[in-house]
């Protein structure tokens, strides 16, 4: 069983929000110009998050969509490098730099709260930054002066299994660590555009009416969300939709509200952003 370290003794009188981010596509931050506006109400929704916060964060988890792992791994060096998962944007799009530092004590922290509750999990000191995590963050905070730690999902995308690694993390909310959950509400690559625009609509008004409701209501809805209006039109493939699980399970209890909207995303699709708490 885990313990809490001195290092880790609860700091906050009230614990941080939750949020799941829509992220956006590839290398975005650093082509504002090039993108004619298609990215400033996300990008507006992103640097709104400080002020929201009212503190600065002793760290990041982010969940992302771009690591997928047999056993859940959690990045734990101290000095993470740049992984560019993305094809087709301008040659300096893969020279970019988002020089946050690890944060390698907080990384063992969420080892152990995940051993605590019978989830296994390894520690990868070599994992870089994916555009998941340096496209969100970026905006953010764009100093790079926030310690960031990584935690993959798990193979097989189990709602479920994922919902119970967010309440496994639950505690870190008030010590200090924002967990953000980075993916997008509308991931249909093949359908990234006005041809996705009747399924991403009617997927997303069943996903803000579902993280509208009660909690216990919410979680139920969820685990179930392949029942939901062109779910898997939205989502052929779930795993950007599993960082809103973990999300979820680390603010269980808490109400939720949409920190971002938007119906003409790439000028046709429904995409949103949550905050819990």
């Amino acid at each position: 069983m885990s313990t809490v370290s001195p290092a880790f003794t609860p700091a906050l009188s009230a614990p941080l929000p939750v949020y799941f981010l829509s992220h956006g596509g590839g290398p975005w931050p650093w082509m504002l110009e090039q993108a004619g506006g298609r990215y400033d109400a996300l990008h507006a929704s992103l640097q709104g998050i400080p002020a929201e916060l009212g503190v600065k964060p002793r760290a990041v988890l982010v969940v992302t969509a771009h690591w997928e792992a047999p056993v859940l791994r959690i990045s734990s060096g101290a000095k993470p490098g740049m992984i560019y998962d993305y094809g087709g944007f301008p040659d300096y799009t893969y020279r970019i730099r988002y020089d946050a530092p690890g944060a390698p004590e907080v990384a063992a922290r969420v080892q152990a709260l995940l051993d605590g509750a019978g989830i296994v999990s390894h520690l990868d000191a070599e994992r870089g930054y994916d555009h998941g995590t340096f496209s969100a963050l970026a905006p953010i905070y764009p100093a790079a002066d926030v310690p960031i730690v990584q935690l993959s999902l798990q193979q097989g995308l189990d709602p479920a299994e994922h919902l119970a690694i967010g309440r496994a993390l639950a505690p870190l909310r008030r010590e200090g660590v924002l967990i953000i959950g980075s993916g997008l509400s509308y991931h249909n690559l093949r359908q990234f555009g006005a041809a996705g625009a009747d399924a991403s609509h009617r997927f997303d008004a069943w996903l803000r009416a579902t993280m509208a409701a009660a909690p216990a209501e919410r979680s139920a809805r969820l685990l179930g969300w392949e029942q939901a209006p062109a779910a898997r039109q939205a989502h052929p493939r779930e795993e950007h939709l599993l960082p809103l699980m973990v999300a979820v399970g680390a603010a269980e209890p808490d109400t939720a509200v949409v920190q971002y909207h938007e119906d003409a995303f790439m000028g046709a699709l429904a995409v949103s952003s949550f905050r819990i708490g």
